[in-house]
């Protein structure tokens, strides 16, 4: 269950496909093809995971122009996500998706949430009666330039930064990824952790987000041979 960014930014095709100089976004965009070549493909293998890893971790802002890279119909997207200061976007979850993150410069403070096994759920009556599940904090910190590439990490603004994520496979609807966002609410259960020592809280789904705006901007990085 992860929480995502406010400020992505898409643009066209046609914007990376005129390139025959090597560029890491290029590399990067090899080894999302090679690797992740099909929306259907189970989950990434270690050895995929550790040299995307590797290549995000060496990212800057130059490396992109700051706007986003590429996504199109294959097993995977690469986008950016630029933060205003203490920019949220609520919770929200990536449904059988890695996800790939890179912060280029500023910091964000992180919060992820998994749920618990077997399912627990109650109903909330001071909400209108709204059915919850009950999750626990998997991470609760601040990520800046200088980390290393997480994976399935949320995010929220602390400074003015831009963030690079793949996705694999990216949202899609019509095969059953779509993005759900939830609110918290603190546990009110026995007592506040589980067994594990995990900090739990229940999650509600929500339909609509009134309060949510996302601007789309063009790529000025280096082009993408796609």
């Amino acid at each position: 269950m992860n929480n995502y960014s406010q400020g992505r930014f898409s643009s066209p095709a046609d914007n990376m496909t005129r390139s025959t100089s090597s560029s890491k976004i290029q590399a990067i965009y090899e080894l999302c093809k090679k690797s992740f070549s099909s929306s259907e493909s189970p989950l990434p293998s270690s050895q995929s995971i550790n040299s995307l890893c590797s290549l995000m971790d060496s990212l800057a802002p130059v490396d992109v122009g700051l706007k986003e890279t590429a996504e199109d119909d294959r097993g995977y997207g690469m986008c950016i996500f630029c933060f205003p200061t203490s920019a949220v976007i609520p919770l929200h979850d990536h449904p059988g998706m890695t996800v790939f993150s890179k912060v280029l410069y500023g910091s964000l403070h992180v919060k992820a949430f998994d749920w618990v096994e077997p399912p627990v759920f109650r109903t909330i009556k001071h909400q209108n009666s709204s059915r919850v599940r009950l999750a626990k904090l998997s991470a609760d910190k601040v990520l800046r330039a200088s980390s290393g590439t997480s994976v399935l990490f949320p995010k929220t603004g602390v400074t003015p930064c831009a963030v690079f994520d793949v996705l694999t496979p990216p949202y899609r609807e019509a095969a059953g990824r779509r993005c759900t966002y939830y609110i918290d609410y603190p546990y009110c259960g026995s007592g506040t952790d589980d067994e594990s020592g995990a900090e739990l809280a229940w999650l509600k789904e929500v339909r609509e987000l009134d309060n949510l705006y996302m601007q789309s901007g063009k790529y000025k990085g280096p082009a993408v041979r796609i």
